[in-house]
């Protein structure tokens, strides 16, 4: 990043900062524009040589460090350039601290250590970094590169709640006392920003892998004491079955290190084993030499049952080519032997699994959390202040992006499914929604599209695909939008192959490795590298002339890790991915997502600049958010935990500043059991459906797909049946409350708001809040809990305190803070609203843009002063930049019991002028149901003025 500071000057691609030399025992501080740089005395080679403070802003304080008598950083991918502001901020210096202050903040530097600490403006502590500045740097060299591994640890009192961090799936919403590694994979995006629930977050500007929280390394099981079944010490009994003769045993042997878990690992099974066949069982004892709460890594692919003490930790299954992960957090007493009893179906040939151990953080290492990553040329993070977690969030998008706004329709219902293999296909079930009058906007066309050896051409097969101008043309006339998957991946020898090979554009080694992918009989193939900007814009014209032109509205990009080879270990998808252009796959092996967004983004701004860009992207970085790249959770398993853990996964990369998100609805990868499903999976298959699409109906982005069986709704069931009638309900409910949605969408632009929210973002006052994800805010005004058990019918749920509740489906009062057991029928899930809520609904639609939201019912909850504001633009275009858009204030006040419709401000040439509104109270002695059916206590004409409606 270059910006315009001062005394700051850019040679060969990094910024330097000017170096001073070190006096032997004295610090020396210069001072900048916009902040100081701190020459530190010299202690030994691997401690801080020099330490900057930047001020950003008056919550937003840059640090950079560097062992070197000088700051070293790349050009940074995630934070833009800032614009020079006049921040009036002060320098002194005192007892050997120099400090800058804002109004808002202080910011303290150890001129002996260079340990920095950050208080608010009545010098209440913020953050600390460990005693002694908690910063190491460790020399390596990566692909001929010299660079630092880099570790910052700070103090973190009882407490605190840390969330954000992108995407995992180990069901955790709060990551105290864990570990969190941020390396892009399937179904984990790793985002660099932490908040905390002392309302601040941090910015890690690093691209490497990086732990943060507990930043140890696993450690093989083998690093506790274990015992065989027979009582022997020193392994665990590891029998290998036949499957369909479990009496056979195939092997037996000592196993102390369970680590299968990727290709690699494969030969280290028995010799002529064969996965698919077998069954296996780890069976004896483990015993800890410390007592406290330890942690259990669990790898697998298939079914796996983890047993500790005769007690069931984990139950799951995961795709045999797409393992997931589980972590288990156990207090064990040092010298206690526990029996331990892993069941294994690897449920095909090739399968994984792996178990690794943490044992428990100890003394002052327990108020600590750290940030450790792999490589880079200095220590560089932006702290960030606010008074609540939204100004937390405001000020991450304030250094890497805002987020455009998001085209109406995008908004409504997608429907996908691995894959429409036909064009017929896709039309017949375009044809079919519109037939049955079931909501939606959006069809997507997944992979494979191609003829089977052209992976990376963007051509359609015309065997399959005769006309596809005609299929776009005819969904375009049937108000239905086209989403269509592209791959960053070339088959070797296409024409498009040869052009980037010989451009120096793709990445090598998988050619030369001669691995073959997947698609039978298989094909050797690479990704283009999209660090190289070159390379990115060639990859948008290959879209642009194959794809673009033909009318294509949105881009789903798949494999965006870059998932160039599946289940590899980190070494191997480094070595896929070496060289890149800017340096060391070690140094950036996260970022590649972020630049991948980048290209398209720009490249579709260039060829339509009036065209809202949409992108999907199966991974994503810091910053991916200003590229409007929306990401969804990868190939989730279609089974109960899997939707659970969804929750605390979306909720929390809503916490790391990337505002649309979404899930497959129903799990991608299925169960053979649901391919030809006995009557009892049937029912299962179908209330999962059900669970699921009524939790994705209040999701930033509502979209399904998946695996077969086919995922339409009139594919999961016939329209008598309560599944079907449900799904028909909530995505009818959801275009109900379009306005409600694309207000939200407004308010992310605008105010850097977001959508999908934590109830620590609302209600942090709560102690009881902390560490749930299994319920959120769907905006201000809905909490929603979905159901995520089979054959539930009734969930306990948390009413936050603060406010008073209304049941959405009967208007019934409750008050808050407490907890309570809801009825959960089939047909529906908990939704509550609180009070002070204003709840816009507008008509009966079949698509976003099917008629202007008028009229609009507002639902007002009665109990505490409440707003909310209406916003409308042009739908599709980027007009809203140049100031086209148009805002209705809302506004409730309790104690006059009145509704102010305040004056329109701002306005654009297709605004619905004069509109209605219909206002339906709603309050503790006058319990109404969100039902469009019954009559409005209000109707007012509204033309632009303000108006104000009293309660009766």
């Amino acid at each position: 990043m270059v910006n315009s500071y001062s005394r700051v000057f850019l040679l060969s691609g990094a910024i330097l900062l000017p170096a001073v030399a070190s006096l032997a025992q004295k610090a020396t501080v210069q001072r900048q524009a916009d902040g100081v740089v701190v020459h530190l005395p010299r202690r030994n080679d691997h401690d801080p040589r020099t330490v900057r403070l930047q001020v950003v802003s008056d919550q937003i304080i840059h640090v950079q460090a560097s062992p070197q008598e000088s700051i070293a950083a790349p050009p940074s991918l995630m934070v833009v350039e800032q614009p020079a502001t006049a921040v009036k901020w002060r320098y002194k210096e005192k007892k050997g601290l120099g400090t800058i202050s804002t109004a808002a903040l202080r910011a303290t530097v150890s001129l002996n250590t260079g340990e920095v600490s950050f208080f608010d403006s009545k010098g209440q502590t913020i953050l600390q970094e460990r005693p002694g500045g908690g910063k190491t740097f460790r020399p390596v060299v990566t692909d001929g590169q010299p660079l630092y591994q880099i570790e910052q640890v700070f103090d973190s009192p009882a407490g605190e709640g840390l969330y954000g961090l992108g995407q995992h799936q180990n069901g955790t919403m709060n990551y105290r006392g864990q570990q969190v590694e941020l390396a892009q994979n399937n179904t984990d995006v790793a985002v660099p920003f932490l908040v905390s629930s002392r309302n601040y977050g941090l910015l890690w500007d690093n691209y490497s892998i990086t732990k943060v929280g507990d930043t140890r390394d696993y450690q093989p099981l083998s690093s506790l004491k274990l015992y065989s079944k027979d009582g022997t010490p020193g392994w665990l009994t590891a029998t290998y079955v036949r499957k369909d003769k479990p009496a056979e045993v195939l092997a037996q042997r000592p196993e102390s290190v369970l680590s299968y878990e990727y290709l690699e690992d494969q030969k280290n099974f028995p010799a002529g084993l064969k996965l698919g066949q077998a069954l296996v069982t780890w069976e004896g004892s483990m015993e800890s030499g410390t007592t406290g709460l330890h942690h259990f890594l669990l790898k697998n692919a298939g079914y796996v049952k983890f047993y500790v003490d005769g007690k069931l930790q984990v139950d799951k299954w995961r795709q045999a080519w797409n393992p997931g992960t589980s972590v288990v957090a156990l207090n064990l007493e040092a010298g206690r032997k526990y029996p331990v009893k892993i069941e294994w179906n690897p449920d095909g040939d090739e399968s994984y699994l792996g178990l690794k151990w943490l044992g428990p953080l100890v003394g002052q290492s327990q108020h600590e959390y750290g940030l450790a990553s792999e490589a880079g040329q200095s220590l560089d993070y932006y702290f960030v202040h606010g008074a609540n977690l939204d100004e937390v969030v405001s000020g991450y998008r304030q250094l890497t992006g805002k987020a455009p706004m998001v085209p109406r329709w995008a908004m409504g219902l997608w429907q996908s499914r691995e894959r429409y293999k036909t064009q017929q296909e896709m039309l017949d079930v375009a044809a079919e929604f519109r037939r049955r009058r079931i909501p939606i906007d959006n069809i997507v066309l997944d992979w494979s599209y191609w003829k089977p050896a052209e992976w990376g051409s963007q051509e359609f097969d015309p065997s399959r695909f005769p006309n596809p101008d005609g299929l776009i043309k005819s969904l375009h006339e049937q108000n239905l939008h086209f989403m269509i998957s592209v791959w960053a991946k070339f088959y070797e020898g296409i024409p498009a192959y040869r052009d980037f090979q010989r451009k120096g554009y793709l990445y090598p080694r998988n050619i030369a490795n001669r691995t073959k992918d997947w698609i039978a009989p298989g094909y050797t193939s690479t990704f283009y590298d999209a660090f190289n900007p070159q390379a990115r814009q060639a990859f948008w014209e290959l879209m642009n002339t194959k794809l673009f032109t033909k009318g294509i509205d949105a881009w789903w990009m798949d494999a965006s890790e870059p998932d160039i080879y599946s289940n590899t270990n980190v070494q191997t998808r480094k070595e896929l991915m070496t060289p890149t252009f800017l340096g060391s796959a070690t140094q950036y092996f996260n970022g590649f997502p972020l630049q991948n967004a980048k290209g398209i983004y720009e490249g579709q701004r260039g060829a339509a600049p009036n065209q809202r860009v949409f992108l999907l992207t199966r991974s994503g970085y810091a910053g991916s958010q200003r590229y409007a790249a929306a990401i969804w959770s990868g190939d989730i398993g279609s089974r109960w935990e899997d939707f659970r853990n969804q929750i605390p996964a979306g909720l929390n990369l809503s916490l790391s500043g990337i505002p649309y998100w979404t899930t497959d609805i129903g799990g991608f990868a299925v169960e053979r059991r649901y391919e030809k499903p006995n009557a009892q999976d049937l029912e299962e298959w179908r209330e999962l459906q059900a669970r699921w699409f009524q939790f994705g109906a209040f999701c930033p982005l509502f979209r399904v797909h998946g695996q077969f069986p086919f995922r339409e709704m009139f594919n999961i069931a016939p329209e008598t049946h309560p599944a079907y009638q449900s799904m028909l309900y909530y995505d009818q409910l959801r275009y109900r409350l379009m306005p409600y949605f694309y207000s939200l969408a407004g308010r992310v632009h605008h105010e850097n708001y977001t959508l999908m929210r934590g109830l620590q973002m609302d209600f942090a006052a709560d102690p009881n809040v902390g560490s749930i994800g299994s319920q959120f805010m769907c905006g201000p005004s809905l909490l929603v809990s979905p159901i995520t058990e089979y054959q539930a019918r009734e969930k306990p749920l948390y009413l936050p305190a603060g406010t008073g509740w209304y049941n959405f489906y009967t208007g019934q009062h409750q008050a808050g803070g407490r907890q309570i057991t809801e009825a959960a029928p089939l047909e529906r899930m908990p939704l509550f609203v609180p009070e002070g809520a204003i709840l816009p609904c507008g008509p009966e639609l079949q698509y976003a843009t099917e008629k202007s939201a008028d009229p609009i019912t507002l639902y007002v909850y009665t109990g505490r002063d409440g707003q909310f504001t209406l916003y409308e633009d042009e739908d599709v275009n980027y007009n809203y930049e140049k100031g086209a858009f148009a805002t209705i204030p809302l506004r409730y006040e309790e104690k006059a019991k009145t509704l102010t419709i305040g004056a329109r401000q701002g306005s654009f040439p297709t605004m619905t002028a004069q509109r209605t509104f219909q206002v339906i109270w709603v309050s503790p002695d006058r319990p109404a149901p969100v039902d469009f059916k019954q009559a409005p206590h209000h109707t007012v004409t509204y033309s632009g003025n303000a108006l104000t409606v009293r309660m009766e």
